[in-house]
């Protein structure tokens, strides 16, 4: 019975996976357009920023769209299948769970944030910028 199980979510998950690719391939819709000196302000913020995630996982592909959206350019790590970055962000963030925001402050200081919503509103944050949902709703 257990292989039964196992090779059915195998089969979902070999069916899912192309859509969610090509889902995350789509154009965002509302993104964030800024002139060139902007740009370059923002990606100076975001240069120390690092996102570790796997490439299927639908949180990671949601916050991967997001920043995205926002025209940020953010460093990925591949935790699923690189071993190095998975035990960077084992010793680091102390477990892992992706998606994982690394974040280095001018100082030096390291802060790992989890949790897909949390890592959006601080991507939003940092580029002044409201999710569609919450500028409508101002």
């Amino acid at each position: 019975m257990k292989a039964i199980i196992r090779s059915f979510f195998r089969g979902v998950r070999a069916l899912l996976t192309p859509l969610m690719l090509l889902w995350e391939r789509l154009p965002v819709r509302n993104k964030v357009v800024r002139d060139p000196a902007d740009q370059r302000s923002i990606d100076e913020k975001t240069a120390h920023l690092v996102l570790y995630d796997f490439r299927t996982c639908p949180f990671c592909i949601k916050v991967r769209r997001a920043a995205r959206r926002l025209s940020l350019n953010l460093e990925t790590r591949d935790a699923q299948h690189d071993e190095k970055n998975r035990e960077e962000l084992l010793s680091g963030g102390g477990e892992i769970k992706v998606p994982c925001l690394r974040i280095t402050d001018a100082q030096g200081n390291v802060t790992w944030l989890y949790e897909s919503d949390a890592i959006i509103s601080y991507l939003e944050e940092l580029a002044g910028e409201p999710t569609p949902s919450r500028a409508a709703a101002a």
